[in-house]
């Protein structure tokens, strides 16, 4: 397959591979995924203790928003660089951002009715999906022997 380097110097760094063939973006998205984990617990902490203050207090917050902006990027600019995995990410990236957007948009109807905060049960599982994928493209080449003396 050709290697095309659309974005120069960026190509250069974050599409090289670090070992056995893994690429940096694919190491920096999986560690993206698991920082957007981290984010959205802390959210999910500060949207209850708004909430105890009021509904109209229940906000985003920006560093979850901005991990998720990042996430969304990053898996744009993997499907640059190797497209069938990037496509498959990146679909699974864009339905953790609008399952995000709902999910917030479900805790300020609770604070508004005044009852306890879910957890957003729809963001996680597909969290979990975004990072089983993830995961799957970095430490794959673990588990290549295996897979290619069955398959």
């Amino acid at each position: 397959m050709a290697q095309y380097n659309i974005f120069g110097p960026i190509d250069a760094v974050l599409g090289g591979p670090v070992v056995e063939g893994v690429l940096v973006i694919e190491a920096l998205l999986f560690a993206l995924v698991v920082v957007n984990f981290v984010t959205r617990r802390a959210a999910y902490s500060r949207h209850v203790r708004q909430a105890e203050e009021g509904p109209e207090a229940v906000a985003r917050w920006p560093v979850h928003e901005l991990s998720n902006v990042v996430l969304v990027v990053g898996s744009f600019y993997y499907m640059s660089l190797a497209h069938h995995p990037g496509l498959i990410l990146s679909t699974l990236v864009v339905g953790l951002f609008i399952t995000d957007f709902f999910e917030f948009e479900a805790r300020k109807v609770e604070a508004r009715r005044d009852v306890d905060l879910d957890r957003p049960k729809g963001a996680v599982f597909a969290s979990v999906l975004v990072l089983l994928y993830a995961g799957y493209q970095t430490v794959f080449f673990l588990i290549e022997p295996l897979w290619a003396s069955i398959i």
